[in-house]
């Protein structure tokens, strides 16, 4: 795990260190804060991406905004009918790369973390991919206007 971003790396390690049931009680109360890491009025973007995936129930949408030139801030949109781990997941991926860099971020694989973690993740690895795509987008075109 060392070459995710320490936030990350951190949410990963926490999860891995809790039993099954303590992990769905976390799982629900940060769905529950889903709405923190939405889009304020106002807001700008460099990028954004809302589009219904085939394998979700409702849209889901990346807000990518880089800070100081360089550092990522994710904000996420989710449509009413998108699930408590999809928005939980969420959360986590808004904490976990927040202030990492777009290089950082195009470098992660899908399947990052060990057994437990990834099996968690897969039930978001369509939101996940997106956002790694499309941070690995907006950095090559930033790099070609350059």
């Amino acid at each position: 795990m060392s070459d995710l971003p320490p936030a990350l790396s951190e949410w990963i390690t926490f999860f891995e260190s809790l039993p099954e049931g303590e992990r769905r009680e976390n799982l629900i109360e940060l769905a529950a804060q889903a709405e923190k890491h939405a889009p304020q009025p106002g807001e700008a973007f460099q990028h954004e991406d809302v589009r219904h995936d085939a394998e979700c129930t409702d849209k889901v949408g990346v807000h990518l905004r880089l800070e100081n030139g360089s550092l990522a801030h994710f904000a996420l949109s989710f449509g009413p009918k998108v699930q408590t781990l999809t928005r939980a997941l969420g959360v986590i991926l808004c904490r976990g790369l927040a202030g990492a860099t777009l290089e950082e971020i195009s470098a992660l694989e899908p399947d990052f973390g060990n057994a437990s973690v990834t099996m968690t993740l897969e039930d978001v690895q369509t939101m996940d991919h997106l956002a790694r795509v499309r941070a690995g987008e907006f950095a090559r075109a930033k790099a070609g206007a350059g």
